[in-house]
């Protein structure tokens, strides 16, 4: 059955926002999960579909977003997270397309890390390094449908003791909630020997709509005043270095593509943005991304300690999305909420060991909303 809605936004600071759009996205009766694929030992993917103001749809298959769906100032709705239309798309090509990587998201150098006296060894998926957990990591990995409604999905993972070489049997839970414009991500971890763990969500952002084109435009703001230096392989040196003075300064609005390439040595080693922030403690507001085209804004709150921006660098244009257009690189932007990477190995760096009895919590908020005033979307077609 479908019938308009409006949609009603959070005030914003400023008087940025507008109150309320006119919506025009048939809503649907909530359904029961959809069968997505089968894995190729037969194991069934699962996608689920939570509606309210706006539309998000869940993969069991990595427990990754496929889509979101927002209204633009005018009350026009657009997919603005990028994904494949097939399960066998998401095998053969996401480079992690909303999904929640593991055991540790970002990169741990020579594969390689000390425990507790112990140096324990993983698999290599990236040269010499691992990254997102390993050639065969949660984002690759079809979890359990442990219970669903029309505003939450819950999911649960695990990881057996060796798995990929990180020690410890670890049990993860992840409920994934749509509350009017927002939707929390809450992540939950526990294990049975000392470990170390990073995990995130690694949604693809593009404000105009998936497919769309470069974000150069949109206007980026992170509340964080260090980056992690990295060196010329594009791993931790262990320094943090204010942002100030450097392409890296997002403290106040600038968008995207006025940085994006800078002649900067930070930025050679990468090809773009792939650079992780320092953030303050507690839940908090860690980015804030506008589209004046469309008229739409994302906000990012976290408890997480650190932000990866990500540029999309590595698309190509080989495959193409859900529109049936290419993604290549610079199409969209991740802001992954997360540890830093390489943690393991820079005692410096926010702890990511976790031990029995205790437990690893983790919140991660996307907030959308739309500007105010018909001048930020553009002429009215």
């Amino acid at each position: 059955m479908g019938y308009s809605v409006a949609v009603g936004f959070p005030s914003g600071s400023g008087g940025r926002y507008a109150s309320t759009v006119q919506a025009h996205r048939p809503i649907l009766e909530p359904n029961p999960p959809e069968l997505f694929g089968l894995m190729p030992d037969g194991v069934p993917v699962h996608r689920i579909v939570l509606d309210g103001c706006i539309r998000v749809a869940i993969l069991t298959y990595g427990a990754a977003i496929q889509s979101i769906e927002v209204p633009d100032h005018y009350g026009r709705f657009a997919n603005v997270a990028l994904g494949l239309n097939t399960l066998a798309d998401y095998i053969a090509h996401s480079p992690h397309f909303g999904a929640v990587p593991g055991r540790y998201v970002g990169r741990i150098r020579d594969a390689r890390f000390d425990l507790d006296g112990v140096t324990y060894h993983l698999t290599p998926n990236d040269g010499r390094n691992t990254l997102h957990g390993g050639p065969d990591g949660f984002g690759k990995r079809v979890w359990r449908l442990v219970a669903h409604s029309p505003d939450h999905v819950d999911l649960a993972l695990t990881s057996p003791d060796g798995d990929a070489g990180f020690p410890g049997t670890l049990d993860v839970r992840l409920r994934y909630t749509l509350d009017q414009t927002t939707l929390g991500i809450q992540i939950t971890a526990t294990t049975d020997r000392p470990t170390v763990l990073n995990l995130t969500n690694h949604t693809y952002f593009n404000l105009d709509g998936e497919g769309s084109g470069p974000i150069d435009d949109h206007e980026l703001t992170l509340h964080a005043s260090r980056y992690m230096h990295i060196g010329p392989d594009a791993m931790p040196t262990g320094a943090l270095c204010p942002v100030a003075c450097t392409p890296f300064d997002f403290t106040t609005p600038r968008t995207i593509g006025s940085r994006l390439r800078s002649g900067h040595p930070q930025m050679l080693p990468t090809r773009g943005y792939d650079h992780a922030f320092l953030l303050d403690e507690g839940l908090r507001p860690a980015a804030r991304l506008v589209s004046h085209a469309s008229g739409r804004t994302l906000d990012v709150l976290t408890t997480q300690p650190a932000l990866q921006l990500y540029t999309a660098n590595a698309l190509t244009g080989a495959y193409s999305g859900r529109s049936g257009r290419s993604y290549r690189s610079g199409d969209a932007v991740c802001l992954e909420a997360q540890h830093l990477p390489d943690s393991p190995n820079h005692p410096h760096f926010p702890s990511t060991v976790l031990r029995p009895g205790d437990t690893f919590r983790a919140t991660i908020q996307f907030r959308f909303s739309v500007l105010d005033g018909p001048a930020h979307a553009g002429t009215q077609p």
